[in-house]
């Protein structure tokens, strides 16, 4: 049986922006616009309006008769087509590995190319590969061109601005000098804002700011459900405690409260599951000796692997979705000067939130976001510093990664009916704007994913043929910018992703994603602030049907869709019924290679919404540390000595380097005296399992009876240690697409892995000793 141990209330979603009423904003006016100008014509071609019918009829002439650089060179064959894209691609993949970090020329030789390919592909898709001989047939041809063109605009956008990355580390280097000496010693106010998370998890957070290595600070606990118990861990741990007498505006109106009573020289947010290095500050406040600058934030890393990732059992293999936006985006935005506050792990210099409106914005989701867009319109500097100083825990589940992740777009979203819009919002230069539009628009390529797997349906069950394209001219104008796309995108992306595994996270969530876009440019106000559920246990496998719905009804069309496209490919290529230039045989080419591959992500994806059991409460480190284990034995003292392997704040398992332990007994625990060398802690436990493994002795560890000054020690150790989240790099595009397939085939909820404990628990490789 399943077992949690949230509250109740976990789920319950926060008193927010008091009820507006219903408004058609201009945003919402311009996109029903156009999509009832987009009806009408379709309208009208469909029931043969002479005019409109023309139109299209002298746009299908001219898609029949293209320019002559839009077409496949006779002499040319497809052997030298394919030639000239793989040698292309080699030449780019050579810069890749002379340059595996990407460099300011290198990124642009890189960006310039594939630039050039993408508006080449663009020119040949708008003037040669679009169906309009029949209204039905233009129609969904028009509908996938433009959701095409909105995923490749997007991309656009981040590659043009991408040549801008910066990377702030050296000159942290040189400006924490300052903080270490204490010539620059600004006074802290750290915020905890909190509304129902659990007390163990707020009980290491509290503890890990307190260890920061920096002593002009003030830490308070804000809660937001004035909950006894969270006052009492307060007043144990020794930290301030504010609770506000009403939860308007959710988050940003508890930490405009605690601003409000509070004096501080720079405020640092930590959300309640984040715990800080202990030289965040050091790292951070060095930048403020610079009166423009207003806002340092760094990345959010995390200690629990991602849902997607421990579902497909490949939770130390892949990185964290987040890692994208943090080694690829936000180096770009600050070298575009419109870095993302992000809502954790940062500082906020106090005078300019004072000159930016004196508090954060209370009109949007994502307040964190847009009062960062407020201090730039006032003309202070946002500092991105890609360094790993915190780390959080990850979603428990596929629902509260859903949460989170519609609470994002919605909140994003909503920047097109509020003041601090940075789009129209004055104070802000066109590079900034444009940085701000990529995010923006991001959210609008889900329903590009939706039609991309929706289109190849048409063809399977209607014959509607929505791309004219043979194989030639596939060859000639899609191939070469497809294989410089996948050899780069890792590149691009600091290694921080695959193009395959980000496919498998664009479909995951395609459906509620597409819905949310809708609905917030409709209703931007209609839903309030949902806190993302984290610290749960379960002991059972979890399916999260609701989610998976969309992706189920659409699975059982497609793997239908793939038969009959790949047996009518088989049937007319083998008897050759149709010739080269027959509409329906190009559109056959194509139609079982889409539909094998959306067959694909969309087993992936529902494989992904099987929530794997979560057992422990305490997440699970891979730590080598040294220890001495003590019991005694008829009024004597027998000492063993060992190293751990893996350790939370429960407890260890140790391996022993001799031998001679006695047995235990299925009934009762051995009870042992614990000490860790290298940090001089000594802990009580019981032994729970021993077990011999590859010739090496194993003991299961429960600590007992730990202290607050013990803890405190453990918390250090596991959490705090100056450099131990290290950057994970995702394999490469071939052994990404193999570890899905493995995974596809042999289901972690099903076959299982080889256990990395003798308990049985999930000991989560996170990080190094």
């Amino acid at each position: 049986m399943e077992k949690s141990n949230r509250p109740s209330s976990i789920l319950k979603t926060l008193p927010s922006v008091p009820r507006r009423p219903f408004k058609l904003h201009t945003a919402t006016l311009v996109m029903l616009g156009l999509f009832a100008f987009s009806g009408l014509i379709a309208i009208a071609w469909l029931v043969g309006e002479r005019n409109v019918a023309m139109i299209f009829a002298h746009l299908q002439q001219f898609q029949q008769n293209p320019p002559l650089w839009l077409q496949v060179p006779l002499e040319v064959g497809k052997r030298v087509i394919v030639g000239w894209a793989i040698a292309l691609t080699l030449f780019i993949y050579l810069i890749t590995k002379v340059y595996p970090r990407p460099q300011t020329w290198s990124r642009f030789v890189v960006v310039a190319v594939l630039i050039l390919l993408i508006l080449r592909y663009v020119c040949w898709r708008s003037f040669s590969s679009l169906n309009l001989i029949d209204p039905l047939n233009g129609i969904f041809s028009l509908a996938l061109y433009f959701l095409e063109m909105l995923t490749i605009f997007s991309g656009v956008l981040q590659l043009f601005i991408l040549v801008e990355s910066r990377d702030r580390r050296p000159e942290a280097d040189e400006l924490a000098r300052a903080v270490e000496t204490g010539e620059f010693c600004p006074s802290v106010d750290i915020l905890i804002p909190t509304y129902n998370e659990p007390a163990f998890i707020l009980r290491r957070t509290i503890i890990g700011c307190q260890a920061l290595d920096y002593a002009k600070k003030t830490i308070y606990l804000l809660d937001d459900q004035q909950r006894s118990e969270i006052k009492q861990l307060a007043e144990t741990l020794g930290c301030e405690y504010l609770a506000r007498p009403d939860h308007k505006y959710a988050k940003a109106g508890n930490l405009n409260y605690a601003i409000a009573r509070s004096s501080g020289d720079l405020v640092v947010c930590f959300d309640a599951d984040f715990i800080p290095t202990r030289n965040f500050l050091t790292r951070t406040l060095g930048f403020f000796q610079d009166q423009k600058v207003a806002l340092v934030q760094t990345p959010q890393s995390y200690y629990s692997p991602d849902p997607v990732a421990r579902n497909l059992g490949l939770e130390n293999i892949l990185v964290p979705e987040q890692e994208v936006f943090y080694r690829q985006i936000q180096p770009v935005r600050d070298g575009t000067d419109s870095v993302v506050c992000a809502g954790t792990s940062f500082v906020m210099r106090r005078s300019a939130l004072q000159a930016a409106g004196g508090e954060f914005v209370t009109s949007s989701l994502s307040e964190d976001y847009f009062t960062a867009v407020r201090l730039s319109g006032k003309g202070y500097r946002l500092i991105y510093l890609d360094e790993k100083l915190s780390a959080g825990a990850a979603p428990d589940d596929m629902n509260s990664q859903a949460s989170q992740r519609l609470r994002w777009a919605r909140g994003t979203l909503q920047a097109f009916f509020i003041e601090e819009n940075p789009l129209t919002m004055p104070g802000l230069r066109p590079l900034q704007r444009i940085a701000h539009l990529t995010g923006i628009f991001h959210w609008f390529t889900s329903l590009s994913r939706v039609g991309f797997l929706l289109v190849p349906l048409a063809y399977s069950f209607f014959g509607i043929i929505a791309v004219k394209a043979s194989i030639a001219e596939i060859l000639y104008f899609f191939l070469p910018q497809y294989l410089v796309h996948i050899t780069v995108f890792g590149w691009l992306s600091d290694r921080s992703r695959s193009a395959f595994v980000s496919d498998i996270y664009d479909v995951v969530l395609c459906f509620p994603l597409a819905f949310t876009v809708v609905q917030a440019m409709l209703y931007p106000f209609s839903k309030g602030f949902k806190v993302t559920p984290k610290g749960g246990q379960r002991d059972r496998l979890n399916y999260n049907w609701l989610l998976a719905s969309p992706l189920i009804i659409l699975f059982i069309p497609t793997a239908f869709s793939l038969w009959l496209n790949l047996s009518n490919y088989l049937l007319n290529t083998r008897i050759n019924l149709l010739p080269e230039g027959n509409e329906q045989f190009k559109g056959i080419e194509l139609g079982w290679i889409w539909s094998t591959y959306n067959l694909f992500l969309l087993s992936i994806a529902l494989l992904v919404m099987l929530d794997l059991p979560k057992p422990d409460l305490y997440e699970w480190f891979k730590l080598r540390r040294s220890l001495r284990i003590s019991y005694e034995l008829n009024g004597e003292e027998q000492v063993f000595w060992g190293t751990t392997s893996n350790i939370s704040e429960g407890g260890a398992i140790a391996t022993l380097t001799q031998a001679g332990f006695p047995e235990i007994s299925s009934t009762s625990a051995i009870e042992v005296k614990v000490e860790i060398l290298e940090e001089q802690l000594k802990l009580s436990a019981k032994v729970l399992h021993k077990q011999l493994i590859n010739e090496s002795l194993n003991l299961h560890l429960e600590f007992t009876d730990i202290t607050l000054e013990q803890h405190r020690v453990l918390i250090e150790m596991l959490f705090c240690r100056p450099g131990q989240w290290h950057r994970q790099d995702t394999p490469g595009e071939f052994a990404s697409l193999w570890l899905l397939l493995r995974s596809l085939i042999a289901p972690k909820a099903i076959f299982g892995r080889k256990n990395q404990d003798i308990s049985k628990v999930s000991a989560i490789a996170v990080s190094q000793g």
